[in-house]
């Protein structure tokens, strides 16, 4: 059974227009009507191939595909198709058409696996609206509770409970959607690379081992707002200039402090009251920790709480950090990545195995069930960003890439 290239890229394509910010990157955060709009042209899709699907309390959708026994725990394939603002067209959506490729190709050769076979499409997966990332994975596998969820607000102050609500949701019942672990078999993940590796090594397909950690913090930095023009530089408490020192050291202690595998990244930032003349009272911003070593992730997180002391007390100043997120690094299954690698052997030379400095729902995914993901390359390691490129040969060898590893592994 072959994909179809044509028909993937296709795709792509079409769901790419379910954009907000169009000729500038796409934009399509979970639960806007652009997502809907997605939701719609892919239930039309499984509407076509006769396929059943539901959405749970959070939004994360389960297509079924049914198999010769299905009383036995279906096999996953998915992604997610939000984006982050001015993002690319492939990040998570290319598993998810990857995905529907394979349940089609399946359709048309009137092929039954021994298994069911779902597809699955994560809500929330980047958290560009509340800031923490995996909301529907972390739902889903029991790390995120309806409690821990009314806790998180978009940028408009609008809580998390009411942005779903008003979406056709209910969160309340996300108690009743947990999977457990004998409910599932076990999950795949096609992907882009997100990074630079597989280009430089000049291979087509990635085997991913092992999938990076990550922490988000909330940094509020509190001076006094004042007159930009009667105010002396040595009678200021300006909360952006502490802002910039703190985020400097950040950046020192993730190059020089902690281990060469670990980043930290400020990608959000906002100043009160944000006027011209005015000395800037309060800055809140966003630091992203990622590491593949559990330890590293924690000491970058420590040594900056502690840097963020020193400054509050030498200048005098107030800063406030908060958790908005964490997830551990995860190693994948390492009988799937053995399948996977066997069924790529088959196709091509052009591999490697390596690790994935992005987080995915997979990793949540890894908790609950035997896991493996796939990657593809990007083209000079760009994502979220409208530059975001894949080459269509590496996306239709990694679909089928996937659909080899999902035949394999339905018969299992």
């Amino acid at each position: 059974m072959k994909v179809d290239g044509a028909r993937i890229a296709k795709r792509i394509e079409e769901i790419s227009k379910f954009n907000s910010t169009k000729g500038e990157g796409v934009t399509r955060f979970s639960y806007s009507k652009e997502d809907e709009k997605a939701r719609d042209w892919i239930g039309n899709i499984l509407d076509n191939l006769n396929m059943d699907y539901s959405v749970d309390s959070v939004g994360n959708l389960r297509a079924r595909y049914e198999g010769k026994s299905n009383s036995l725990p279906p096999l996953l394939i998915g992604s997610h198709i939000d984006s982050v603002k001015n993002g690319g067209k492939y990040d998570g959506v290319l598993g998810v058409i990857g995905a529907l490729e394979v349940l089609n190709v399946m359709k048309e050769n009137n092929y039954i696996p021994n298994r069911p076979v779902e597809l699955i499409i994560f809500s929330e997966e980047e958290g560009s609206n509340f800031g923490t990332t995996m909301v529907g994975s972390k739902a889903l596998t029991g790390k995120l509770n309806f409690e821990s969820l009314s806790k998180l607000e978009n940028s408009e102050g609008k809580s998390a409970v009411e942005v779903l609500k008003d979406f056709g949701l209910d969160p309340k019942e996300m108690k009743k959607h947990v999977l457990k672990p004998e409910e599932i078999f076990c999950m795949l993940e096609l992907h882009i690379e997100q990074g630079i590796v597989l280009e430089n090594q000049n291979k087509q397909i990635g085997i991913v081992e092992a999938i990076a950690g990550m922490i988000t913090l909330d940094v509020t930095v509190k001076g006094e707002e004042n007159h930009a023009g009667s105010t002396p530089m040595n009678m200021r408490k300006d909360a952006l200039v502490i802002a910039a020192d703190l985020i400097k050291e950040i950046e020192n202690i993730a190059k020089y402090k902690v281990e060469k595998t670990t980043v930290a990244t400020v990608g959000k930032i906002s100043s009160k009251p944000n006027m011209a003349n005015v000395i800037p009272g309060e800055v809140r911003f966003t630091v992203d920790i990622r590491d593949i070593n559990q330890y590293d992730l924690e000491k970058a997180e420590t040594l900056i709480r502690r840097e963020a002391k020193r400054i509050e007390n030498e200048k005098n100043f107030e800063i406030a950090i908060k958790v908005l997120g964490a997830s551990d690094p995860v190693g994948l299954s390492p009988s799937i990545v053995d399948i996977i690698t066997n069924e790529v052997k088959s196709l091509t030379d052009s591999w490697m195995k390596l690790h994935s400095g992005a987080v995915h729902d997979a990793a949540m995914m890894a908790d609950i069930t035997p896991t493996g993901m796939i990657f593809v390359p990007s083209v000079l390691g760009k994502s979220h960003t409208k530059e975001e490129f894949t080459k269509q040969e590496d996306i239709k060898l990694g679909v089928q890439a996937l659909l080899n590893s999902v035949i394999k592994l339905s018969n299992e």
